[in-house]
């Protein structure tokens, strides 16, 4: 069991294909060297960067296997799981297994086609699912821009606390900064609130976060210690510009397609992880070549990850 609250930069990374689009866990070794190598603290596996909602039952069980043979002997990195949203039978079954390979977390996020009417019918699935893994941290995803789940989430933490032993925390990926604060200080700062903004850091660590959760740590983790580093300092300025440069690299995914735009970035960082499913678009190659020109420019070479 994940007992302690995470600290530092948790990545959320990519699921590898080959060039036909089947799964290339043969990578994952590279990658969590890249991760190590850049003192990522963690992994959430098979999220939103990582396609889970595009991966078969059986994909998800062999990327996960793949991470949890690397992981399990780790004390250091915390490796979560991503169970999914919309099937709590097959989200029970996936904790099962999750906790049976060794994983550090499991995750689930509000139902989106059949959606909890209420906060309350929300707070039952996550028992369901966390009780299927009983000695397995379990942490609820907040990302309502994709899920249309809009609860409060000092609300659900109210419903479930003292009702879900393993209950840890919340994957915070939201802009209500009002609502994180409440959380952060629930119960005594009972519960670990993990930030999933990127572009939102710096707001975050003034709130009082101390980890977060997010997909552009795995090209550019630097970056992110450098603004951590100077804000534990107190050089707000430096922190702030550190953040601008986050924005600025960050608006490049909207403009080059979204969110698979970070596969691009991945491939500039020497770990080519394939392309994006359908219905995702991914930029064709004139479209890569600019996309280079724009990188360089931001001055990438000097704050990206480094094997």
């Amino acid at each position: 069991m994940l007992n302690q609250k995470i600290e530092g930069l948790v990545a959320a990374p990519f699921t590898p294909f080959d060039q036909d689009g089947n799964l290339n866990c043969e990578l994952i070794p590279s990658y969590y060297e890249l991760l190590k190598q850049n003192k990522i603290k963690g992994a959430f596996i098979c999220g939103s960067t990582g396609e889970g909602v595009s991966l078969t039952f059986d994909e998800k069980v062999s990327v996960l296997k793949a991470w949890t043979a690397l992981t399990k002997q780790d004390d250091d990195f915390s490796l979560m799981f991503f169970l999914g949203g919309t099937n709590i039978k097959e989200c029970m079954e996936l904790a099962k297994i999750a906790e049976r390979e060794g994983a550090d977390a499991i995750s689930f996020t509000s139902p989106y086609y059949f959606k909890p009417a209420n906060i309350q019918q929300l707070a039952k699935c996550c028992e369901e699912i966390a009780a299927s893994a009983p000695n397995t941290a379990f942490y609820y995803y907040h990302i309502p821009v994709l899920t249309g789940g809009n609860f409060s989430m000092i609300n659900l933490l109210k419903e479930v606390d003292g009702k879900i032993p393993n209950f840890r925390g919340i994957k915070y990926t939201h802009e209500d900064f009002m609502d994180f604060l409440s959380c952060l200080n629930y119960a005594d700062r009972k519960y670990d609130m993990l930030w999933g903004r990127d572009e939102n850091m710096l707001s975050a660590l003034v709130l009082g976060t101390k980890g977060a959760v997010g997909s552009t740590y795995n090209y550019a983790a630097p970056l992110y210690h450098e603004l951590m580093d100077c804000y534990e300092k107190g050089q707000l300025e430096e922190a702030n510009k550190w953040q601008q440069k986050s924005i600025d690299m960050i608006q490049l995914l909207g403009k080059y397609g979204g969110i698979a735009t970070g596969k691009a970035y991945m491939k500039l960082v020497d770990l080519d992880c394939g392309e994006f499913r359908l219905p995702i678009a991914n930029m064709d190659e004139q479209q890569f070549v600019a996309f280079k020109t724009e990188v360089s420019n931001l001055g990438f070479d000097q704050f990206k990850s480094k094997k």
